[in-house]
């Protein structure tokens, strides 16, 4: 009896080894699917509201939105745009930069303050953000 009970133990064995192994392949395709999608949207691009740069110099970047684009080249962008605003000093403007096409809308002013909402364009890819300019 126990030589019929042999091979019986031992093809059971087989296939419960084959199924633990399928299932460990899938679990080990489903994570590496996985791993591969989410790597690729954090590097690809992003839409939608993103934390806004630190701002270089006395006021604050009070907002960011991008879309076709990554938050990290928004930020940079935010940053790019304030540089070539203040060489024509705080109330200074600036069109274009780093290939973007920029337009901006001023609210009213104070007498220490103004805040703006600044488009920048590329193709497909837009960023907008407002900021606070302190005078």
């Amino acid at each position: 009896m126990q030589l019929a009970s042999m091979p019986r133990m031992s093809s059971t064995l087989t296939r419960a080894r084959l199924v633990l192994l399928a299932g460990a392949l899938s679990l080990t395709i489903l994570a590496l699917v996985l791993s591969a999608t989410s790597s690729h949207a954090a590097t690809a691009t992003a839409a939608g509201s993103c934390s806004p740069a630190t701002y270089p110099g006395s006021g604050y970047f009070t907002s960011l939105s991008v879309s076709g684009t990554s938050c990290g080249k928004g930020r940079k962008l935010q940053v790019a745009h304030y540089k070539c605003r203040v060489k024509d000093g705080k109330k200074g403007k600036c069109g274009s930069v780093s290939g973007y096409s920029c337009s901006e809308k001023r609210g009213k002013a104070i007498s220490t303050e103004y805040n703006s909402r600044v488009t920048c364009k590329n193709g497909s890819r837009k960023v907008v953000w407002t900021y606070q300019q302190n005078l």
